[in-house]
């Protein structure tokens, strides 16, 4: 047996439920895992609410770190007593232990901490997809970030100093620009008092960015399509204040603009591929470009208290659970 979140109905974070449920053995080309750390992202609120359809009763979770406890049959590339993290496969990180399938666990390197991992693992992949795949970035790019303080938002903000592009980024108080500027984001703009467009305009001399990778939703669409260059690029990689509803024709009208509604495992995949990312972003952490601790803590038992302070937008940077 082990201790483990699990919903049965979709709503707000006291539908989550800690439950003491069977573990078992691993299977064929499978891996027991103990968790050490949790990671805590918005696409778990997604699921919770049913924005994003789970069949229930379900666990919830998508990336935690540990240590591989047993192997099933066929797994060869990992062993018993390796720290291993993941990212993708079943919901159900919010979990002391778990079966997973071996061939979404990612090796942990020496040098990078579980703590550290439980925070890069799927923030700094989605960054590393979203500033080298979905729209690579080089140096001498400017362009607009929104929630640049939030667990994503401050890996970004330190890739981007690290690839030499010129980062405006956007918070909700001047106590998170001042982090987010700490951590590298060259311009901030304050969304509480300050217009997000018209301050883009003023930060490129009018011209606008080429590139706007916004995980805020609806609550920024049209900011975020007022800030573009002709021909720019809208990356919607969240929806954190309700859906995007979006006329092609407006997409003509502001610019021939275009847009991606890029999704991790269309670009972590196949296992090659996500090892291949995962080497990248430890490479990050390990050379010093990027530092990243969590930044909230909760006992795996508060699951929904650490639902309420992402939703409220009271925290800062990662949230893990401590099982």
């Amino acid at each position: 047996m082990t201790r483990a979140i699990r919903f049965y109905e979709t709503g707000g974070p006291e539908v989550l439920k800690l439950e003491q449920v069977e573990l078992g053995e691993p299977g064929p080309g499978e891996a027991r895992v103990r968790h050490s750390h949790i990671a805590v992202n918005f696409i778990d609120i997604y699921f919770r609410t049913g924005l994003y359809p789970l069949p229930l009763p379900n666990g919830i979770g998508s990336d935690a770190v540990g240590v591989v406890e047993a192997v099933g049959p066929g797994v060869e590339d990992i062993r018993p007593g390796d720290r291993v993290g993941y990212l993708l496969g079943p919901q159900g990180a919010y979990a002391e232990a778990r079966i997973m399938p071996a061939d979404v666990l990612i090796p942990i390197p020496d040098g990078v901490s579980d703590s550290t991992a439980a925070t890069i693992i799927m923030k700094g992949m989605t960054a590393q997809y979203l500033f080298r795949q979905v729209y690579p970035l080089k140096k001498g790019d400017t362009f607009l970030y929104h929630a640049a303080a939030g667990g994503v938002g401050l890996i970004a903000c330190q890739w981007a100093r690290a690839l030499g592009a010129t980062m405006i980024g956007t918070v909700s108080t001047d106590e998170k620009a001042e982090v987010a500027r700490a951590n590298g984001c060259a311009h901030v703009i304050v969304t509480s008092r300050e217009n997000i467009a018209e301050r883009v305009r003023e930060i490129t001399d009018g011209k606008g960015v080429p590139v706007v990778y916004d995980s805020v939703g609806k609550d920024t669409l049209m900011a975020s399509l007022d800030s573009l260059q002709v021909r720019g690029a809208l990356v919607s990689n969240g929806t954190s204040s309700g859906p995007v509803n979006i006329d092609s024709m407006l997409l003509a009208v502001k610019g021939s603009l275009w847009m991606t509604r890029p999704a991790m495992i269309h670009y972590a995949t196949p296992r090659a591929k996500m090892l291949e990312m995962a080497d990248e972003v430890f490479g990050m952490v390990l050379s010093g470009k990027i530092a990243s601790e969590p930044s909230q803590r909760f006992p795996l038992e508060e699951a929904a208290r650490a639902h309420e302070a992402l939703e409220s937008r009271a925290t800062v940077g990662a949230t893990v659970l401590i099982p």
